[in-house]
Parts: C-alpha cells; structure tokens; sequence
C-alpha cells in the first residue's frame, strides 16, 4: 500500500475501571483512505479504546489528534462533529420507529420558520432513498425496525455511519450477522469509502475478514499495544498467535462423548407463522452435539425459541425420554431441564448493569429462597465463586456489573447460569457469536466436557467450521424446512451449502 498521511493518531491513551487497567499507554496511528484492522481477544482494549475515540468513555490519560490537529472528545457529538462516526458491536435500535427515523434520529430535516417547524418527512424519504442507492441496499425506509432481521438492522448501522459524511468510520464486528452476499457488499462500500480518503477502523474476529480487507493489522493484548504489522505480511497463524501470547495449534478441543440413546424427539413441530418452521422432525441423544447450519432466513432461531417455549405450535410434539411432553412456556422447559442461551446476549441474555453474581444467579433465583422468601446469599455466593473458577471467567470481583465484562466473559456467566439450573439438554444460539479466537476455544472446550458428561446439546452456528469442528450430526435448514441430517465425522462445506440452497424440501 503506498503510504498515505496520518489522519488519526491517538497517543498514548490510558484508562482505568474499578479493580482493571482496560488501556495501558496505547498510540495507534491510522492513514486516509486505508483500512486499519484492530484486533485482540475478548478483553483487550479494542472497544473500549474506540470509545474512547467516540466520547462514550473519557480516556485517563493521552491524546486525540486529526490531521495534525490535538481535537478535544468528549462526548459522541464532539466525535460526530469531528468527523468519526461508529458502527456499535451491539445494536440498538429503536425498534418501534421505521428506517429512515432510525437513520436521521437527532438529526431530522424540517421545514417552516422558528416555532412553527417540523419534520419533513418528504425529504427525509428522499434522503433515505438516495443513500441506500448509493450503497446499493434493498431497504425499504417506512419500515418498522423492530419487524426486520438482526442482519437488515445491521445494514440500517452501516448506512447510518455513512450518511455522517465521516473522515473516520470505526466499525466494531460489523458482519457478525451479515451473510455471504451483506459481507462483499459491505466490503464494496469500504472500497468506495477508501477512494474517498475515509478511514476505516476495522475490528473483527474473523481472520479472513480481516486479511482480505485490511491495510495495516494492530494487535492488541491485556490493555496494551502489541504492535502493527501490514496486512500483506500476516497469516491467521501469526495473527492468532499474536492475539494469544501463544500458538493455538488446536482450533477445536478434542472431544470424547460417545452419543448414547434418544433422550429427546421432536416429532413434525410447525409454526403458526406462514413464512416459519414447517414440520421439522429430530431426535437428539444422550451426550450428543446436534449442530443446526443453515442461511440467513432458514428459521434456526425461529426454531430453538419453540423449542423452550417462547413460540407457539400450530401443530408437533415432543418427547423426552419416550415420554411426551408439553411445552408452552420457558417454564414448562425449564421443568424438564432445558436451557437456552439465545444469539443476542446484549438484547436477551444479560442484565448489563447488574453484577455477575446476580446474573449468574438469576435463573435459580426460587432455590435460594427460604420460607420466609429471604434469598440464601451466602449460598448465592458460593455457587457464582465456583462457577467463575470452573469456566475461567475473568472478571475483578461478583459484584463487576455485567457491562464491564468482555463478550467471551459474558457468555460464560450466560452459561453459568443456565449450568446451575443442572439441565439435560442445551440449546445453544450462535454461542461464539462476537468472541475472539481464545475464547471460543473456551467455550468449545466447555461445549465438549458437558457432552461429555452426558449432556444433549443442540447448537445453532453459521460458522462451518464451527459446526464441522463441533458437531456429531449437522441438520440443515433452508426456508424453515430440514433438508438433511448428516453425520458430523463425514460432512463438508460443500454438502452442508448444498442442503442449505436445496430447492426442493
């Protein structure tokens, strides 16, 4: 890459949170017109020093500069008024509001004199419509957010940052929910935003993301800079081990679960829903990891909520143990020792400003009260000390609230609190969604002991070799119908894309 001029430098930024150093000393430079990769595990310092850069956090130590310039940040509209604009790795939406309010909210256009002004909706569709045309989306601005997939949402961020007309775009895991076709489209647009001499501030935690895109690659490791590197000289191997401090010569744990009877059937289940599940048959066994591929649309998650009872059944039934069974309610599922650990941790999972003890406490709330309805908290205690020292999760004390903890982290606890509740069977959605390469690993190992154990599992990925790397059997969905079961030791990428595009169900 021919070296352009540096249009950001932050320099020697710090910041502290109670009981952690989040930034140790950290400068990053990065050029008009390139893409500069940020990269670190789950804990690093890569979200919390772009927002720094974003105003959302007030560095403790160091400086802002922009095309030379010391710039003073000190809230998102300092950040947006300077020219950076950011795609947030946890969407937030209003859902209740359609597209193009969502994409001009704060900054609606109006019409009339003084007091008699109001939002001209006319323009403001007019405006919607031309940056998606330039963007080459297919997104109808009247729509109502909250009706639209996590993916469409996605795009809606994308389009926003850019509608900023931003010298610097900072996008934080933005494909995670994007498929195949959103990812090169997005990447068309970071090629267009290049030309125009935009910054791009990438973090991923895909490597092929990250080495087709980028220019320049900065590492990062417990709060500090590791160094940067240009793109063209790295591999995933040197990147990992760059990440990891180590060489991660293993991307799955070895797994030794021998699969044992049906514990678990599901027998034509159909969704009331026209364009959802249709009589999808299964059956799940003792120790077994069931993984469910499929694209965007396929009706995975649609599928997994019925199953613990947040959707209802037009028609179907279920089986546990030969025996059927109703399941109307998370209740009922809970009752028959299910869990679920559902795909947007942020949106459904975790209570961000409660502490780690009362989120990984919470699901086993009832068992801790005495008759007199008082909570047993020396036991509460006890129970989220051991299930932080059994899952490794890295947090400074019980009472951490949950916001300050990394995505891995978080889905641990997630996990700890399904854990205590001692189910028998799992259903897990996207459970390495948004983590970096050594905490998947932890999950995965985590994932292989509790089939291990005896424990059925059923895991939702959009990850191949996730689903290769994890799986004993693979279901495919395509447009809420299974097009096939295969055996795990046996499946390929090409089989499971072939039964994910099937035609004919």
């Amino acid at each position: 890459m021919t070296e352009t001029p540096i249009l950001l430098e932050m320099k020697n930024i710090s910041k502290k949170f109670p009981g952690v150093k989040a930034l140790d000393d950290v400068t990053l430079q990065v050029r008009a017109g390139s893409v500069h990769a940020l990269m670190g595990e789950n804990g690093a310092g890569k979200s919390t020093l772009m927002k720094c850069l974003f105003g959302i956090y007030k560095p403790g130590a160091g400086d802002i500069f922009l095309n030379g310039h010391k710039v003073a940040i000190n809230s998102s509209k300092d950040a947006l008024n300077s020219g950076i604009s950011m795609i947030h790795q946890e969407l937030h939406p209003v859902p209740h509001r359609n597209v193009m309010e969502n994409i001009w909210l704060g900054r609606f256009p109006v019409k009339g004199i003084g007091p008699f002004q109001f939002i001209d909706d006319k323009k403001m569709l007019a405006d919607t419509k031309a940056l998606f045309r330039e963007l080459e989306m297919d997104i109808k601005p009247t729509t109502i957010v909250g009706s639209m997939s996590v993916s469409k949402i996605q795009s809606i961020e994308i389009a926003k940052a850019v509608s900023f007309s931003a010298k610097v775009i900072v996008m934080d895991e933005p494909t995670s929910s994007l498929t195949g076709n959103e990812v090169e489209q997005l990447f068309k647009i970071i090629r267009d935003l290049k030309k125009r001499g935009v910054a791009v501030i990438y973090i991923s935690h895909k490597m092929e993301e990250i080495l087709e895109i980028s220019d320049e690659v900065t590492i990062m490791r417990d709060g500090r800079k590791i160094g940067t590197w240009q793109a063209a000289e790295l591999t995933t191997d040197m990147i990992i081990a760059k990440m990891v401090g180590r060489d991660l010569t293993q991307r799955f744990p070895e797994r030794n679960n021998v699969p044992g009877e049906i514990v678990f059937k599901v027998e034509s289940i159909t969704s009331p829903l026209p364009k959802s599940f249709k009589e999808v048959s299964f059956d799940l066994r003792k120790g077994e990891v069931l993984g469910i591929g499929g694209l965007v649309g396929a009706q995975r998650t649609e599928l997994i909520e019925a199953l613990f009872g947040l959707r209802s059944l037009a028609a179907g039934r279920f089986y546990i143990k030969q025996k059927e069974v109703k399941i109307n309610s998370p209740t009922d599922a809970k009752k028959h020792k299910m869990a679920l650990l559902t795909e947007e941790r942020r949106v459904t999972g975790i209570f961000p400003v409660l502490s780690v003890l009362e989120n990984t406490s919470i699901a086993k709330q009832a068992k801790y009260e005495n008759r007199y309805f008082l909570l047993d908290d020396a036991l509460r205690r006890q129970d989220a000390m051991q299930s932080i020292q059994k899952l490794r999760i890295k947090t400074p004390t019980i009472q951490t609230q949950m916001k300050n903890l990394s995505g891995g982290n978080q889905q641990k606890v997630l996990l700890a609190r399904w854990l205590l509740t001692e189910p028998e069977i799992l259903l897990l959605d996207e459970p390495t969604r948004g983590i970096d390469v050594g905490a998947k690993f932890e999950i995965y190992t985590i994932i292989a002991e509790l089939a291990k154990q005896g424990k059925s599992i059923i895991m939702i990925s959009s990850e191949m070799p996730e689903l290769l790397g994890m799986s004993d059997r693979i279901m495919v969905m395509r447009e809420g119908r299974v097009t096939g079961i295969i055996d795990g030791k046996n499946a390929t990428e090409e089989e499971i894309m072939r039964l994910a595009t099937l035609r004919k169900v």
